[in-house]
């Protein structure tokens, strides 16, 4: 199931609708919240912002057990566990970036791993989310020849997340990314392209709201799409994020890459047909 954005003005209070008590949000940077700062340090992010739609923090336990850099493979054995601990009625996976961007990706065992996690949760009890990933490539500058490799990679995981939809289309929802209106502006996205913005995580948890919504969830508040709350970034902030950050992940993910961008000229070169960039 995919679902676009819809206004975020229409909570749902139906009196049969179901409670969320428990909501776990596993996964990697995106899930910490990186990109929503706050004023005093660390972050927010849409795990906090769904939790808040959901009833907030005295009615809804909210464990957020993921990391920065985390994999597929790292969701499924270190941070299952601790939401199958957790009893949820919701589980939010949002994971499987870092695994493009590194060499040894590999979609068959990517899958494996995924399709044990979303399995154990299900059996769990717990309505499960995921994403769609959109076409990072039109967010961010990258060379030519990463950008296309970058673009076969998400396209590989986004069919992972179809598959594994598709064998429990009751059971798993699924937001897609590339069908929100607003997702590929500049405002929604942070300094770095790689993670949401304060915009892009209340987008996120506007979009799960919507898919809880509609499998019957109660959604006592509508999550905002007007930013407060988070500290606002600035100028210097994004210049000193470019010199300390941006420039040497752009050269480490571009020697983790070398391989797959060498083989991707290779064939492009026998096919006689190069990709467009």
């Amino acid at each position: 199931m995919t679902v676009q954005m819809i206004p975020p003005t229409s909570p749902s209070r139906s009196s049969d609708a179901r409670r969320v008590r428990a909501l776990v949000t596993l996964g990697d940077s995106t899930t910490v919240g990186l990109g929503d700062p706050l004023p005093g340090g660390g972050w927010r992010g849409f795990p906090s912002l769904l939790r808040d739609a959901l009833g907030g923090p005295a009615e809804v336990a909210l464990t957020n057990l993921s990391r920065s850099g985390a994999r597929m493979a790292c969701v499924r054995r270190e941070q299952l566990p601790g939401a199958l601990a957790a009893h949820p009625e919701v589980a939010v996976l949002c994971v499987g970036m870092n695994d493009t961007l590194r060499s040894d990706f590999d979609p068959v065992v990517l899958r494996g791993d995924c399709a044990a996690t979303v399995s154990a949760l299900r059996a769990a009890g717990a309505h499960v989310l995921m994403l769609r990933f959109h076409d990072h490539t039109r967010v961010f500058w990258l060379p030519a020849p990463l950008r296309r490799a970058l673009r076969r990679r998400i396209d590989a995981l986004n069919t992972v997340t179809d598959v594994i939809a598709a064998g429990d289309p009751h059971g798993i929802g699924v937001l897609d990314l590339h069908l929100i209106p607003g997702g590929y502006e500049r405002a929604t996205w942070s300094v770095d392209r790689l993670h949401p913005s304060e915009r892009g995580h209340r987008m996120l948890a506007a979009g799960f709201a919507t898919l809880l919504a509609g499998a019957g969830f109660a959604v006592p508040q509508p999550v905002s799409l007007q930013c407060s709350g988070g500290r606002q970034v600035s100028a210097a902030d994004r210049a000193a994020w470019l010199i300390v950050k941006g420039v040497p992940w752009l050269v480490r993910r571009g020697r983790d890459l070398g391989p797959v961008i060498l083989e991707g000229l290779v064939t492009e070169l026998v096919r006689g047909t190069p990709a467009s960039g």
